[in-house]
C-alpha cells in the first residue's frame, strides 16, 4: 500500500499544480494545447474546445502545454496570435506562471480546514492555538529520534505515541524526564502505539555528555487533537498554512546556506525515495495524518517552485521580471540554455539525495520488497 499511497499523493500534488496553470491560462485567454494526465507515452486523448486532454502511461502527475510559450519545441510563428502566451501582458504571464503555486497553497489550506473541522493532531503550543480551539485526546508523541542513541536503534520511530515506561503511564514530558534522570545506564521498557499496534522496546537510558540527566534519545512533544467550529476552520486553515510556509522558508534558507558554505546537502532533505518511505509511515498513523502530510508536501512544492531557480516556475518568473525591467525581450536562446543547466543541476541533486535516501531507508525498502516477494 505504501507505493499506492505514494503514487496517489504525488499524482494529486502535481495535477493540482498543473491545474492551477491550466485555469490561469484559460482565464487569461491563452490556448491550452494539451492537458496531460500522467506522462507519455500517451494511451489516448480527447479533444474538447481546442484542448487535447491526454491520458498517459506514467501516472506520476501531469502537465500542461500552452500555446506560444518560448522553448525548444515552440512555434515562433504563433507568438503574435491573440491566444498565445507570448502575446499576453506582464501581469497575465505572471498570473499564469504563479497559478500552480497558488493552487498548491489553496490545496493545503483546504486540507488543513478539513483537518481542523474533524480534529487534527497538533503540537499544543500557545503560539499556534486560538481561543476557539477545542482540544481532546492529549498524548505524548515522539517527534524525532537521534540515530546514534538507543531509542532509534531499538526500533522506536518518529510519530510513535509514548504510552508507558516500565509499565507506568506517562502523562507529561516532565514525568519522562524525571523518570529517566534516576535510571542512567539502566534499561527501560518503553511502550508505544504505532498505528493500530502497541509495541514495547527495551531502551538503555544514556547520559548526555557533561550533563547528569538521562535521555532515551528522542524528542517529545505534547500533542492533542485540535478542532474548530466548521465556520472558522477555513480561516484557521489559512493562518496555519502561513505559519507552516514561514517555517518551510526558514528551512529552505538554512539548506541553501549549508549548501553554499559547506558544499553539503542537509540531512533533512529527502527525495522521492525518502518521501515514499515517509508516506508509508504516515499512512499507518491514520487518515488525518495523511491529510496533514499531503498539505505539508503541497506547501513544500509551492515554495520550492516559486524559488528563482532556472527550469522552475520561480525561475521563469525571474526572467519575466528581468524582461519587464529591461523593457526588451530576453534572448530566447540564452534563457533556454539557463533553464537546461538549471534542470540538469536539479536532476543531479535529486540523484544525490536519492542515493542517500536508499541508504537511510534501506531497512524500510527491504521490508517493502520482502512483503511483495
Amino acid at each position: 500500500m505504501t507505493l499506492v499511497w505514494f503514487i496517489i499523493i504525488l499524482a494529486v500534488l502535481v495535477l493540482i499544480h498543473e491545474f492551477g496553470h491550466f485555469i490561469a491560462a484559460k482565464r487569461s485567454g491563452v490556448l491550452v494545447e494539451e492537458f496531460g494526465f500522467g506522462f507519455p507515452p500517451k494511451l489516448f486523448g480527447v479533444r474538447y474546445r481546442g484542448t487535447l486532454y491526454s491520458f498517459n502511461a506514467i501516472p506520476f502527475g501531469g502537465f500542461v502545454k500552452l500555446k506560444g510559450v518560448p522553448g525548444e519545441d515552440a512555434h515562433p510563428e504563433h507568438f503574435d496570435d491573440h491566444n498565445s502566451f507570448a502575446k499576453k501582458a506582464f501581469l497575465q504571464k505572471f498570473f499564469i506562471l504563479s497559478g500552480g503555486v497558488f493552487m498548491n497553497i489553496l490545496l493545503a489550506v483546504m486540507l488543513f480546514a478539513v483537518g481542523f473541522t474533524i480534529g487534527m493532531p497538533q503540537v499544543l503550543d500557545k503560539s499556534n492555538l486560538f481561543s476557539a480551539a477545542r482540544i481532546r485526546d492529549e498524548f505524548i508523541q515522539i517527534v524525532e529520534t537521534e540515530p546514534t542513541l538507543s531509542a532509534a536503534q531499538a526500533g522506536i520511530q518518529a510519530g510513535d505515541t509514548l504510552l508507558t515506561l516500565d509499565g507506568q503511564v506517562v502523562r507529561s514530558i516532565e514525568e519522562v524526564q524525571e523518570y529517566n534522570a534516576e535510571r542512567i545506564g539502566q534499561t527501560v521498557a518503553v511502550q508505544v502505539r504505532r498505528g493500530d499496534e502497541t509495541l514495547t522496546f527495551p531502551v538503555n537510558v544514556s547520559a548526555l555528555e557533561n550533563e547528569e540527566r538521562g535521555v532515551l534519545g528522542v524528542q517529545l512533544a505534547r500533542v492533542g487533537t485540535v478542532s474548530y467550529p466548521w465556520y472558522l476552520s477555513f480561516g484557521f486553515g489559512i493562518v496555519y498554512a502561513l505559519q507552516i510556509l514561514w517555517l518551510i522558508l526558514g528551512a529552505f534558507a538554512t539548506l541553501l546556506i549549508d549548501l553554499i558554505t559547506s558544499g553539503q546537502v542537509s540531512a533533512d532533505l529527502s527525495g522521492p525515495v525518502g518521501i515514499a518511505a515517509m508516506t508509508g509511515q504516515v499512512a499507518k498513523l491514520g487518515f488525518v495524518y495523511v491529510l496533514q502530510f499531503v498539505a505539508l508536501l503541497s506547501l513544500n512544492l509551492a515554495l520550492f517552485n516559486i524559488l528563482p531557480i532556472p527550469a522552475l516556475d520561480g525561475g521563469r518568473i525571474f526572467f519575466l521580471i528581468i524582461e519587464k525591467l529591461r523593457r526588451k525581450k530576453n534572448s530566447e536562446r540564452v534563457e533556454n540554455v539557463v533553464h537546461r543547466i538549471g534542470f540538469a543541476l536539479l536532476l543531479v541533486l535529486i540523484v544525490l539525495v536519492t542515493f542517500r535516501d536508499l541508504h537511510r531507508y534501506s531497512d524500510s525498502i527491504k521490508a517493502f520488497f520482502s512483503g511483495i516477494f
